[in-house]
């Protein structure tokens, strides 16, 4: 198809197809202008087309081609001496690179655009947006509502109406993230009646899937399902899978916290694939994890924590920029659910049998207090913690009657029970976690003189972490009842190790005796006794 007229009249053509989502029409119309404006030496007006078509190629996910557009846009503005069209170039750059999660060129990006074209407002409008965005992904939220306000201003100085609603649509998601709704509900509804009037599909798209989220954590189901789904139409027309890859991860949210499992899962699993599809690390990301949620809830813990741990791996794969409060925040919650996901797979262990309920989590607790003891770092504090939740994972192997055996052990049921530690390995062999789990698991019943098992392994071939989580295994069995004895009291249970410590490093030894100096009257319940016979 050959598309005629001017220059000026094709951008201008461009621009109302774009906002009205014929999104091939609005394609053609810009590569016409950029033709036109070519032949007849129009440098102002290409530079403009190749500015505009570098977004519409980015919503596209060809962003590759999107800043090679953009960057041309730059120079031809660069030899026009244009300081505005530059400018705007290099705000439209810094809005690409915020997309790709380069915030540090992002800002650089921004700061030369204020410098070169500040004194335009309708400028420096589009340019405090950006930069509330950046505030925003800081997770500096009054900042960036500040930010939203002035850029506000600049677009009513300008009675730019659609800039104003794009600015409104920010403070509605900051004003959420505030936990402030009804702020957010009067800004996304005034964002969307601009967007409606003005024929822009992807801002429409924008509002409404962004008001689901504000809905949906006021527990407003209904209305974030039909919003979320009105949103996924949209951007279903206009061909952006980031987006909607955000409006199928909101409808399956909805669909996990109102019961229905298989359509949630079903709508996260397509976020998830829409996401890689288009490159967008931190979608796939978020997807991940709202998915791990479901599947805890579902008592799929492996599943869970298989998704927890790709969910974590992306995060901090945002250009390793784990500084950014943002990330650092998601990261954080991510952490939490984790040890959400873990504590609770280790109390579904323990639940068969009253006299073992409660060990994991007193074992967890307790060996952080050594580990802080020995001033281990917040990585291996919290391998030793979630290590400790799941030390006995291999147990549900081991036959009920043999565990709760009112007498003494036989050789071969003994042999059994020492088994659990690889057990564990091999329900876990598909799990890859990012903290090193592993040999806690394994090892924590290993012994610093070599006789203990699964692998005879002798002195600092043992981890420290195992090793802290094994002693406190033995003090938590030591001084919790069990079907064949009753607990023995601190000051008894401690004589007890003294005899044995040298099963463990001294500085483990003396690091565990400093953590639990006065008797423990919360340790109430059992723990694996015959594992420390």
């Amino acid at each position: 198809m050959v598309v005629a007229g001017s220059a000026a009249d094709l951008l201008a053509e461009a621009r109302s197809r774009e906002r009205a989502a014929c999104i091939p029409e609005a394609i053609r119309c810009y590569e016409g202008a950029i033709s036109a404006a070519e032949r007849n030496g129009e440098k102002a007006i290409l530079a403009e087309a190749l500015r505009r078509l570098a977004v519409v190629m980015h919503h596209r996910n060809e962003s590759a081609r999107a800043r090679d557009l953009c960057k041309r846009s730059f120079r031809l503005a660069c030899e026009l001496r244009n300081d505005i069209l530059a400018a705007e170039a290099l705000n439209t750059l810094g809005g690409l690179a915020v997309r790709m999660g380069d915030v540090e060129e992002a800002r650089e990006s921004f700061r030369q655009a204020l410098e070169r074209g500040g004194h335009a407002r309708e400028l420096r409008a589009r340019v405090e947006l950006n930069l509330g965005v950046l505030a925003n992904i800081r997770g500096e939220l009054v900042d960036a509502v500040s930010h939203y306000e002035r850029s506000v201003e600049s677009y009513r100085a300008t009675n730019d109406e659609h800039g104003s609603a794009t600015a409104y649509v920010n403070l509605g998601i900051a004003h959420t993230d505030l936990r402030q709704y009804d702020w957010a509900d009067s800004y996304f509804s005034k964002s969307f009646e601009i967007a409606e009037r003005s024929g822009d599909a992807h801002l429409q798209g924008m509002c409404l899937v962004n008001h689901a989220e504000a809905h949906f954590l006021r527990e407003r189901y209904d209305e974030a399902r039909r919003m979320a789904e009105a949103a996924l139409a949209i951007f279903d027309q206009l061909d952006s899978r980031a987006d909607k890859s955000e409006a199928y991860k909101m409808i399956g949210m909805v669909y996990r916290d109102t019961g229905r499992p298989a359509l949630a899962e079903s709508r996260l699993r397509t976020a998830i694939d829409l996401a890689v599809s288009a490159g967008s690390v931190l979608n796939e990301a978020e997807a991940a994890r709202e998915l791990a949620r479901l599947m805890q809830a579902m008592g799929r813990n492996q599943d869970a924590l298989a998704l927890l741990n790709t969910a974590h791996r992306l995060f901090l794969r945002l250009d390793a920029r784990v500084d950014l409060v943002h990330v650092g925040g998601k990261v954080s919650d991510l952490e939490t659910t984790y040890f959400d996901v873990v504590r609770e797979w280790g109390q579904s262990i323990e639940s068969a049998d009253s006299y073992t309920f409660g060990h994991c989590e007193r074992v967890a607790q307790s060996a952080l207090a050594v580990a802080r003891g020995l001033v281990l770092d917040e990585t291996a504090q919290t391998a030793i913690r979630l290590g400790a939740y799941l030390h006995d994972l291999g147990k549900v192997r081991v036959p009920h009657e043999i565990l709760n055996k009112p007498g003494p052990l036989t050789r071969e049921e003994f042999e059994v029970v020492q088994m659990h530690p690889i057990w564990g390995l091999e329900l876990l062999a598909a799990v890859e976690f990012p903290w090193d789990l592993k040999p806690i698991i394994r090892w924590h019943h290993e012994r610093y003189d070599g006789t203990g098992y699964p692998d005879r392994l002798r002195g600092d071939e043992i981890p420290v972490a195992a090793q802290v989580v094994g002693i406190v295994d033995v003090y938590d069995a030591l001084t919790t009842a069990r079907s064949y004895r009753p607990a023995m009291e601190h000051e008894a249970a401690m004589l007890e190790i003294e005899k044995c410590r040298g099963w463990w490093a001294p500085t483990v030894y003396e690091a565990f005796t400093a953590s639990v100096k006065l008797p423990k009257t919360t340790l109430q319940g059992v723990g694996p006794v015959r594992d420390c016979a």
